[in-house]
């Protein structure tokens, strides 16, 4: 029996759009503290609070689309949310000092939280339900692709270009984000479309998808901890050069793999990759801890690429996989929310342990978190996934 068309036009566009919204955000992580600083002469603390609060108005952005993306529609919502990112966009021209920046940046997450929403509710609509893991995965690969070549181009830009080249840069890519959404195609729904009514819990939160964003949470959490300080420990361990390419062998082991576990997830389930991944993101940040040499560190980048870059679109795919149809995009925003949480407010929480630890410490204890949140997996999920594998097998 022939195999589900995965690689459609439509599954392309969107994975495209995902790829260059994430680009944006990654590109301007990297530099929008330094011009903060440069431009506005903010502290140290403003500088942070203008990177943090992209991700604060991506979670908002999220929880509040996440109940009413089905009643406003999937692709006006794609919409919505790429006309407020390109006006954010735009507006960092403005120069209205640092106070109208931070607002801006809150804005701009917010939108960024919409359409993004929007596309990972998308995909996982038009991707075949039996090929939902593989797809997922390489849906994921877009961002993973972002997280790398973005960083990568805006220390480059910085070093060699104006300030306004990149802004402008950055406008051309989200412009070419709406031009692109004119050719998605998307399904009509199965079901009723959620409609909100009041303020339940419910409206705001899949609760079928709760249990794997929790595990989500506790694993971004840790993840959270190599993207705040893996180059202020590489600087304390004299190994700035070899940490420049840390996110790159990051990446790659991310899009080497993740083909390979997505068939895997499908055919096999979810707990045929996650709990592989727990092993090696464990080892990975044990190994950030004892580094000393360029060697350990970037294998390291490579377990925690694995790892946590496997967890990522794995959970995912549970969480949209436990859901019927007409709540995808509520079960898309609740695996989202959790995740920015872990990603944009770990840092926060882990610096008052790192005064207190050091890095090296730090990372020790992180691993043995990931060896807990196994445990926890194991509780709110696994348990019950092995169940139902070992009755299908049975029948």
């Amino acid at each position: 029996m022939s195999k589900e068309k995965l690689w459609t036009k439509d599954f392309l566009i969107v994975s495209a759009i995902n790829f260059l919204l994430t680009f944006v955000f990654y590109l301007f992580v990297v530099i929008i503290g330094v011009y903060a600083a440069e431009t506005y002469q903010a502290t140290p603390s403003q500088a942070g609070l203008v990177v943090g609060l992209f991700i604060v108005g991506a979670l908002i952005g999220r929880l509040l689309i996440g109940r009413s993306i089905d009643s406003i529609g999937r692709k006006r919502t794609l919409f919505i949310g790429i006309i407020a990112f390109i006006l954010a966009t735009t507006l960092y021209f403005v120069h209205f000092g640092i106070g109208f920046l931070l607002l801006n940046r809150f804005l701009h997450g917010l939108a960024f939280g919409v359409a993004s929403t929007a596309t990972g509710t998308i995909v996982a609509q038009i991707i075949p339900v039996s090929r939902k893991g593989e797809g997922i995965g390489y849906y994921s690969m877009s961002a993973t692709l972002a997280t790398a070549i973005g960083p990568f181009l805006g220390i480059m830009l910085n070093q060699h270009t104006d300030i306004h080249v990149i802004f402008s840069l950055c406008v051309i890519v989200a412009v070419l984000c709406l031009a692109t959404a004119f050719f998605v195609h998307v399904p009509t729904l199965d079901g009723e479309p959620l409609k909100p009514k009041g303020l339940n819990i419910s409206q705001f939160i899949e609760i079928r998808a709760l249990p794997i964003a929790i595990v989500t949470l506790v694993v971004a959490l840790c993840y959270s901890s190599v993207l705040s300080y893996i180059n202020f420990y590489a600087i304390e361990l004299h190994l700035v050069s070899a940490a420049s390419f840390f996110f790159l062998v990051y990446s790659i082991a991310v899009l080497a793999s993740r083909p390979f576990t997505g068939r895997l997830m499908d055919a096999k389930g979810a707990n045929y990759v996650m709990y592989p991944a727990f092993v090696f993101f464990t080892i990975g940040l044990f190994m950030l801890g004892v580094t000393h040499s360029s060697f350990i560190l970037l294998l390291a980048g490579v377990l925690i690429g694995l790892g946590f870059g496997n967890m990522q679109s794995c959970t995912q795919a549970v969480a949209v996989k436990l859901t019927p149809s007409h709540r995808m995009g509520l079960a898309t925003s609740t695996f989202f929310i959790f995740l920015d949480a872990g990603l944009g407010f770990g840092p926060y929480l882990l610096g008052f342990i790192v005064p207190i630890t050091g890095y090296a410490t730090l990372y020790t204890l992180l691993a043995l978190v990931v060896i807990l949140a196994a445990g926890l997996y194991f509780l709110l999920h696994g348990k019950r996934e092995m169940a139902v594998n070992h009755a299908l097998a049975h029948e």
